[in-house]
């Protein structure tokens, strides 16, 4: 069933806002994946203030372009899905958990992060980095270390000398 230009013009401004509001996009090749499948996406990606929405290849280009984001945008094929986010790697990094499951239905294609287009690989390579809470956790682990290690030195000489 074909849209109404008001239709359309209402889902471009709706991209539109979406491109402005959000610091990471995540274009995902999504088929084939059933509705309950598609809820799960969605619920885990709101856990993390993101969002999902199934698009329209031509009004999301129309979208990106008004946003004026460098570099070359990926080829769009297929059925295409947008997950996007404030948070800079939240999109990617659930995307990508729950690729893993479903590796036959879902494909990082690429999006856009700090307003620069991205292709597939560079997406992932963000997917990869761990959330803050556990990045703070790795720092503070790090930190730590030194003075474990000295305290553990100390309590060794203190058992010998007794």
């Amino acid at each position: 069933m074909a849209l109404t230009k008001q239709k359309k013009s209402e889902l471009l401004h709706n991209f539109t806002d979406m491109v402005k509001n959000a610091n990471s996009l995540v274009f995902v090749h999504a088929k084939g994946l059933s509705v309950a499948d598609t809820t799960n996406l969605r619920n885990a990606l709101h856990k993390t203030d993101s969002g999902y929405k199934v698009t329209k290849k031509t009004l999301l280009a129309r979208a990106l372009v008004d946003a004026q984001i460098t570099g070359t945008m990926p080829v769009l094929e297929g059925e295409i899905a947008v997950a996007y986010s404030k948070d800079l790697t939240a999109p990617a990094r659930e995307v990508y958990e729950f690729a893993k499951k479903f590796k036959e239905q879902i494909a990082l294609v690429g999006g856009v992060f700090e307003n620069r287009f991205m292709d597939a690989q560079e997406i992932l390579s963000i997917a990869m980095i761990p959330a803050t809470p556990v990045l703070r956790g790795m720092f503070v682990n790090i930190i730590n270390s030194p003075i474990q290690r000295f305290a553990i030195a100390l309590n060794a000489i203190a058992e010998k000398k007794v």
